[in-house]
Parts: structure tokens; sequence; C-alpha cells
């Protein structure tokens, strides 16, 4: 079944700069572009309708209801086993995302890549942060698994948060010691924009140097075990960008997220 794109424009939850509501908008101009191909690197013809089908975007106007709005969308895909490709959106967007799979899916692993664990059980007084999105999530046992990969910025706070949740965890010490992720069964892919290096993404809110590269996370994509139920992009800030980088590099991994469901379905 081809994938649904779907753009969540919500950045109520940043704690620090706003912008990333943006970002769907930023991300379809980047994949029309002239500039690029609608083709993956593994020969699918992914950004057209004939595989990927825009859904358009979740209308989060009314910020107090965005969580059950975001919710309920998933919940309908969920429900018909339609698998989607979510484009942020600040993080937080993700513990209603979860909250709607449970409609469909039930021991979901959840594979994030990210410079952050979003472990905090509250940011600044706020249990919705996009930092305590997977805090939130992990208390209401929405993912049987969490796999994170590239963390590194984790908190005291946060080291304890993921032994509590018994988090598995590649920060960027052992990633380059050689660790790699490893997945099985439902797999639904959280990737924070800020888990690349600043060089390779400079549209983010949280810069955060010493990440990994476009082709690293290519490889996870690629090599992803399991059944993929769904996808996100989140944290991209088109106010930060510089030169379209970012915005590029979103469309690129929305093309091979695309192409990995179209893939699996063959």
């Amino acid at each position: 079944m081809r994938p649904a794109l779907i753009g969540l424009p919500h950045d109520a939850g940043s704690s620090y700069l706003r912008g990333s509501a943006a970002a769907p908008s930023a991300v379809r101009q980047a994949l029309g572009s002239k500039a690029s191909n609608a083709w993956s690197e593994r020969l699918v013809q992914a950004a057209c309708a004939d595989t990927l089908e825009d859904a358009g975007d979740v209308d989060l106007s009314n910020a107090v209801d965005a969580r059950a709005r975001i919710q309920d969308v998933v919940a309908g895909f969920a429900r018909i086993c339609r698998p989607f490709i979510a484009i942020g959106g600040d993080h937080s967007v993700t513990y209603p995302i979860l909250r709607g799979l449970r409609a469909g899916y039930r021991h979901v692993t959840v594979l994030q890549i990210d410079a952050h664990s979003c472990l905090h059980d509250r940011y600044d007084d706020d249990p919705h942060s996009h930092f305590s999105a997977t805090a939130r999530a992990m208390e209401e046992r929405l993912a049987v698994r969490l796999v994170q990969v590239g963390i590194r910025t984790a908190t005291a706070h946060e080291h304890e948060q993921a032994q509590r949740f018994h988090v598995e965890q590649i920060d960027m010490r052992t990633w380059a010691d050689g660790a790699r992720p490893s997945t099985s069964g439902l797999v639904y892919v959280s990737i924070d924009l800020d888990a690349f290096d600043p060089a390779f993404a400079p549209g983010v809110s949280h810069r955060e140097p010493g990440g990994l590269s476009v082709r690293e996370v290519l490889t996870i994509i690629d090599t992803i075990g399991g059944d993929l139920v769904g996808a996100e992009i989140v944290e991209f800030n088109p106010a930060q960008d510089i030169g379209g980088l970012t915005a590029g590099l979103s469309a690129k991994l929305v093309k091979e997220l695309a192409a990995q469901f179209v893939t699996e379905s063959d």
C-alpha cells in the first residue's frame, strides 16, 4: 500500500526557537524542485502520486487540541494499516502519533535517530515539550522497544530516565566504536534532523556538533529490520536553513522512506 504524506505544522512544543511549523510547505517545495528528481536510490519513482499520496496538512491552528487532532488522523491511517510519512513540526508530535498508532498496531518498536533522547520528565515545567516526547510515550508503554541512535546531549536526568524505561541507546561515542541498531517486528521511525551534524543539516533549532552524516542515516534506513508502519521527519526549521540544504535533505529522506515502504510491500 502506498504511503501517505502528512504535514504537521506544529511548533508549540519547542523550547527554544519557533519555526518548525513552516517545515511541511518547505519540504514539499524541495520535493517538487527542478534541482532534484522524483527517484530514490532504490530506483523507485518516490516523489509522485503513484507512490506517495500527499494527504495535505493536518489543521493544527488551534494549539489546544493539536495533540488530539494528530492522534485522530494517525489513528485513521492505523485502523486500515495505511503507512504514512509525517513532516513536522517539532518533536512533541511523536507522542500523539504513537498514541494514534495504537488504533491499529501493538508491540511497535520505535527507532529514534536524534541528538537528544527527549526523555525529560518535564522541560521548562512542560510535560509535553519536544524534549519530553519519548518520556510520555514510554510511560504509557506505547513502544515495546525504544532504540535511539545519535544521542550526544544527554543529561544525568535523561540517563536515569533511559535506565528507567530500558531504552537501548547508541550514542555517538558507541556509534564511533561500531555499534549499530537492530530492529524487528513492527517498526516506527522517528528522524529528528538535529541527529545530523550541522554541516549537513543547519536548518534546525538546536544545532549540536558531532553528529551523523547523511550517508550514515541513509544506510540505517536502508537496513531497517522488520516492517515499517510509519515514519516522521521532525525539527526542520526553515528560518535557520542555509541555501536550502536541510530542505533538500528532508526531501531526500521522504523519498528514501517512501521507497522503503513500496519495496517492502512488493
